[in-house]
C-alpha cells in the first residue's frame, strides 16, 4: 500500500513556483468580498453527523435531488475516495479512462483494487468507444471511473453518451463514478449531473474549478440513498466530522452561486476565446476543441512533447502540465481558468519559445 502514488499531484505540489502558471487548473480565486455575508457566517460551532445539514440541503436544492442523495466530503477528491471506499474490496477491479487524472486510479489502488484501462483517443476527439469499454469489463469489475468534462482534455460527453455508458454498467452490475468537478465550467449545452440519469451513476464535484473557492474544500457526491449512506459511514472512519467554518462559508457560497457563476462565465468565455485563437494560429500544434478550462495540444509533426514543459519552464518561467502525468506524454496541458492577464502573458511566452525554434 505504501507504494501507491499520484505522480501528478506530487509534481503539482512540489514544482518550483512559475513566473506564469498555466499548469494549475483552479479558477481564479475568490476573496471574502466576493461572498456577501461571509464574515458574519463564520463560527466554530455546528453539528455534522451526516454532513453539515444546511450545506447538504443547499447542494441537494442546487441539483434537484433529495438530501439523502448527497454525501459531503473534503473536496471532489475526497468524494471520489469515499465512493471508492464504499464500494471496493481488495481484489476488485476498476476500469479507468486513459488519459486520466491520476488520483482516480490511485484511490482504487490504495483500497487494494486492481486497475484496468480503456483508451480515449485523440483521433476520436477523446470520446470513449462503448465497444472498447464493454470489452474491458471483467467479472471482477466493480466500478468505471471517468471525468466529464474530461481531465486533461476538456472534452465533453453528452447526456446520451453518459446514458449509454450507464446502461452498459447497469446491465453488468457495475457503478460508474463520474468526476464532474469541471461540469459547471461548461457554458453551453451542459449535461445534467450523471447521477440524475440513473442508479448506476455516482457524480462527484466541488466548488473549486468553476467557482474559485478551492480553499473551502467543499466537495460532494450525488448517488443513490444506499450508496450515500455507505459513503457517510466511510467518512466516520476517515475524518468523522465536517469542518464547520468551511461548511458555513460554503453555505454562503451556495446562496450566491448564481453571482459566482456569472463571474466565472465572463472569465471563462474570454479566456476560452483567447486559447481558441492562439491555437488556430499555431500551425505546429493540434488540439481537440475544449468545452472546459483545459486544453491538451500535441505537436502535429509527431515531435515528442515530453521534454517540452521542462524546457519551456527553464527558458521562460512559464508552466504547463506535462502530459505524461495523465498517461499521454506526447501532449501537454494548458489550464486557462486563471486571470486573463496571466493567460495572455503565458500564451505569448509559449509563442516566443516556439518561434525561437527551441521546442
Amino acid at each position: 500500500m505504501s507504494r501507491v502514488r499520484a505522480p501528478y499531484m506530487e509534481w503539482a505540489k512540489s514544482r518550483p513556483k512559475p513566473a506564469i502558471d498555466l499548469a494549475g487548473s483552479n479558477l481564479a480565486a475568490c476573496t471574502l468580498d466576493d461572498l456577501p455575508g461571509a464574515r458574519e457566517a463564520l463560527d466554530l460551532s455546528g453539528e455534522s453527523p451526516d454532513g453539515y445539514a444546511p450545506l447538504v440541503a443547499a447542494i441537494a436544492a442546487r441539483h434537484g435531488v433529495a438530501p439523502d442523495r448527497v454525501a459531503t466530503a473534503t473536496g471532489c477528491s475526497g468524494a471520489n475516495f469515499f465512493a471508492c471506499a464504499a464500494l471496493l474490496e481488495p481484489g476488485d477491479e476498476v476500469l479507468v479512462e486513459s488519459p486520466s487524472y491520476d488520483p482516480l486510479p490511485a484511490a482504487a489502488r490504495l483500497l487494494g483494487a486492481g486497475v484496468r484501462t480503456f483508451s480515449r483517443r485523440f483521433e476520436r476527439g477523446w470520446a470513449w468507444d462503448p465497444g472498447e469499454v464493454a470489452g474491458a469489463l471483467t467479472a471482477r469489475t466493480r466500478m468505471i471511473l471517468v471525468s466529464n468534462p474530461h481531465n486533461p482534455t476538456g472534452t465533453l460527453a453528452s447526456a446520451d453518451d453518459l446514458a449509454a455508458l450507464g446502461a452498459l454498467a447497469a446491465a453488468r452490475g457495475v457503478t460508474v463514478l463520474v468526476d464532474e468537478v469541471y461540469r459547471d465550467t461548461v457554458l453551453v449545452d451542459r449535461p445534467p449531473p450523471a447521477a440524475t440519469l440513473g442508479e448506476a451513476f455516482v457524480s462527484t464535484s466541488s466548488l473549486t474549478k468553476a467557482y474559485g473557492l478551492a480553499s473551502l474544500r467543499c466537495g460532494w457526491a450525488l448517488a443513490s440513498p444506499e450508496l450515500v449512506r455507505r459513503m457517510r459511514r466511510v467518512r466516520d472512519v476517515v475524518d468523522v466530522w465536517a469542518p464547520i467554518p468551511s461548511d458555513r462559508l460554503s453555505v454562503v457560497a451556495f446562496r450566491h452561486l448564481d453571482a459566482l457563476a456569472a463571474r466565472a462565465r465572463t472569465l471563462i468565455a474570454s479566456n476560452a476565446e483567447r486559447v481558441r485563437t492562439w491555437l488556430a494560429g499555431r500551425g505546429e500544434l493540434a488540439c481537440v476543441p475544449s468545452r472546459s478550462t483545459l486544453a491538451f495540444p500535441r505537436f502535429r509533426d509527431g515531435a515528442a512533447a515530453e521534454a517540452f514543459p521542462e524546457r519551456l519552464f527553464a527558458a521562460t518561467g512559464t508552466a504547463v502540465a506535462p502530459g505524461r502525468f495523465f498517461g499521454a506524454p506526447e501532449h501537454f496541458r494548458i489550464a486557462f481558468g486563471g486571470p486573463t492577464d496571466a493567460l495572455d502573458a503565458g500564451l505569448a511566452s509559449i509563442s516566443r519559445f516556439l518561434d525561437g525554434g527551441a521546442a
